[in-house]
């Protein structure tokens, strides 16, 4: 648990600590891990030998599943969405390198991945494997996720987490206490859908609805793995400033848009947040940058 210090945050008597979970492990740290914990257990008790699952060209799941399967035994199918491209951006070269299998699919394929018959021809394909969602999101990557919270020493006020498809705030929101909120900051642009996945995500564990948790929509920066020059300085500035790196992908947006928050007065004085670093460093390499000015 690191704290962070600034003027802005004195200024706005603000609290912001970071939870590190990017420091558990080089290769399966952040909420990936938790993500994948109670998938592994699964795949091992219905005797599944191969792991299948989804991801984009920079997809942090996939580079995890292919560090998981290497080092647990799986063997391991990553579906791409979209084409080929050589040479392999660093995600995809390490997951190749821990002999993830690379398929890709077109666009329009890759909408209907959870479909009847693309998984029938993919089966027909690759033989029984284990199905993890995109993002590794189902019923026990809430599981997983929620257990991040049952460690905690700090009390906070709002947890803040990057959000790619869901899982992460989903179970986050599931170990709130009654004065607590969280938010996840969408990392792709259309946040009802965000919205849409949670509360299914949530569904599937059978909680309630409440209204404890919300998807910030303002800071995607263009899409998934977009970014823009004023979010690499962002980026830039934050290391020399606090002393650890963020990825352009997921983390960087999110504390983008605290700052920017608590800069615009969103959070009330007294605010404790606790914003949870996921890791993804590997994807910084080789993103497309759009031509914003502010996000």
């Amino acid at each position: 648990m690191q704290p962070l210090h600034s003027a802005l945050l004195d200024a706005a008597a603000v609290q912001l600590r970071v939870q590190r979970e990017d420091l558990i492990d080089p290769e399966l740290g952040g909420n990936k891990w938790h993500k994948l914990k109670y998938n592994l257990q699964a795949a091992h008790q219905q005797n599944q030998h191969t792991l299948l699952t989804f991801g984009g060209a920079y997809s942090n799941h996939i580079y995890a599943t292919a560090a998981a399967g290497k080092r647990f035994g799986f063997n391991t199918i990553g579906v791409i969405r979209g084409e080929a491209h050589h040479p392999l951006n660093p995600t995809l070269q390490f997951a190749s390198d821990c002999h993830m299998h690379l398929h890709y699919l077109n666009r329009n394929s890759y909408r209907n991945k959870h479909s009847a018959e693309i998984l029938r021809a993919l089966r027909d394909r690759f033989g029984e494997f284990y199905l993890i969602p995109e993002g590794g999101s189902n019923a026990l990557a809430v599981k997983g996720c929620q257990e991040m919270l049952l460690a905690l020493e700090h009390e906070f006020d709002i947890f803040c987490c990057a959000c790619g498809t869901g899982a992460t705030l989903a179970g986050i929101s599931l170990g709130l206490q009654p004065h607590q909120q969280a938010i996840g900051y969408a990392a792709l642009k259309d946040g009802g859908f965000l919205e849409r996945e949670v509360e299914q995500l949530r569904c599937a564990t059978g909680a309630p609805n409440n209204s404890q948790w919300r998807v910030e929509p303002a800071y995607h920066f263009g899409g998934y793995a977009k970014t823009s020059h004023p979010l690499f300085d962002f980026m830039h500035n934050f290391e020399q400033q606090h002393g650890f790196a963020l990825d352009a992908v997921y983390t960087a947006k999110m504390f983008y848009g605290i700052f920017e928050q608590i800069e615009q007065g969103r959070f009330p004085r007294g605010s404790r947040i606790l914003a949870l670093h996921s890791g993804g460093l590997q994807g910084n390499a080789g993103l497309t940058t759009t031509h914003k000015t502010r996000p």
